[in-house]
């Protein structure tokens, strides 16, 4: 017994050996945990450490969240409520409609059924372990599976009747998956033989380039490089055919896969140059070496710093007014690490009525309805969601000719109109 726990322990040792730990977050809450006074003392935290596997080159949390945590019927993003994401996934169903006309459809991770809503009900189903929105997609007339993604699943959903599918999809939600060998087996019982598998998640590249840390935080156990998965995705008998370069969430990558065409009944589908091209960029920058992520470290840490000083000029110096437009995780990840409170930032607006009239995760910033508050009250207002600044900036004109100025810390801590 002795002897197997031993070489248990040694196993274990092993295996993290390969994993460098490069950035640490500090304490960190449930990054969309939304909250009321008397939670407070309730609230959990965790350490957001982040490490480089230098077997895989993947990046990803030290320590993982339990799943049920963060996903589960109280999850408060509603893909809907984002114009510019609803019109995102109308046009990639569109795009893959036209290119692959698959006639069985399946998204892991579904939400409230922004992409769903484009392909027919009859072939197309979801996957969404958040019951909330289970039901709005069982609602509008898609069977939806309420249950995390696994390989006990996919079985689940086959002996159910369903056939293999001809296009598996999936954003924003492959990186929230901890076991990507799990996640990855499930989805290559299930493919087609022809089958594609397309996903859209976080670029570690754009992240490493803009400094935009924030992209970290606990849904995200990993933030994947094309190299990466890559390596992952070979080694459980599937191939990158083809990527594209996205600008959604800060700028993002949907990767095409395909099964790897070891039997001749499978398609043979040759892998385009987009994707040589990506891993060549990431290949140069830096990617596969650990200096990369130390220099990374070093200005997150500046970022911060810098963040910090010109709040507190701002505030405590020049008596200036501060409002935070969306209260995102990327938020929640920025206002943790910083020690940002109520002192520095009054409030949050968001669209989400939801997370109105909660306090932000750990930082207890009260957040409100846009229609509440009166922006020319404030004299600078920080981006939360700054990969939306071009469409904030033009919703909120009327606030820059007043004489109001956004601050944003990516990429790099600014002030601008």
């Amino acid at each position: 017994m002795h002897l197997e726990l031993n070489f248990l322990i040694w196993k274990v040792v092993c295996v993290m050996s390969n994993k460098k730990e490069f950035l640490n977050l500090g304490k960190q809450p449930i990054a969309n945990k939304f909250l009321r006074k008397n939670e407070f003392e309730d609230e959990f935290f965790y350490n957001l450490k982040v490490v480089f596997d230098d077997d895989t080159k993947l990046v990803s949390l030290k320590d993982f969240v339990k799943p049920e945590l963060m996903f589960n019927e109280d999850y408060v993003y509603h893909t809907s409520l984002s114009v510019p994401m609803v019109e995102h996934f109308k046009n990639t169903a569109e795009m893959l409609m036209k290119e692959f006309n698959p006639l069985t459809v399946m998204e892991i991770g579904s939400n409230d059924g922004a992409f769903l809503k484009n392909w027919p009900n009859d072939y197309t189903i979801g996957v969404e372990p958040c019951g909330n929105f289970a039901k709005v997609t069982e609602d509008m007339g898609y069977q939806t599976y309420s249950e995390f993604w696994t390989t006990e699943l996919s079985e689940k959903i086959k002996n159910d009747g369903h056939v293999d599918f001809d296009l598996i999809y999936a954003a924003n939600c492959i990186c929230h998956i901890q076991n990507l060998d799990e996640c990855f087996a499930a989805v290559k019982n299930i493919l087609s033989k022809n089958g594609v598998f397309v996903f859209e998640d976080p670029s570690l590249l754009r992240m490493l380039e803009r400094g935009s840390y924030d992209q970290i935080y606990d849904e995200h156990a990993h933030i994947f490089s094309v190299t990466a998965l890559d390596n992952i995705l070979m080694n459980n008998g599937l191939k990158i055919f083809r990527v594209d370069n996205l600008s959604v969430h800060g700028g993002s990558n949907r990767v095409y896969v395909s099964h790897l065409p070891v039997h001749t009944f499978l398609r043979f589908r040759p892998v385009e140059i987009s994707v040589r091209e990506n891993l060549q960029r990431e290949y140069d920058f830096g990617i596969n070496n650990f200096q990369t992520y130390e220099m990374f470290s070093e200005r997150v840490n500046k970022s911060k710093n810098d963040l910090v000083e010109l709040l507190r000029e701002l505030r405590f110096i020049r008596d200036k007014r501060i409002i935070c437009i969306g209260a995102t995780s990327k938020s929640t990840t920025v206002f943790n690490y910083c020690d940002i409170d109520e002192s520095l930032i009054e409030c949050i607006t968001d669209t989400t009525p939801d997370k109105q009239g909660l306090l932000a995760p750990g930082s207890h910033i009260p957040v409100v309805d846009r229609e509440s508050v009166n922006l020319n009250d404030y004299d600078y207002a920080f981006l939360g969601a700054w990969n939306f600044k071009d469409v904030i900036a033009n919703k909120e004109r009327e606030f820059v000719e007043n004489g109001g100025k956004f601050i944003t810390h990516v990429p790099e801590v600014m002030v601008f109109s």
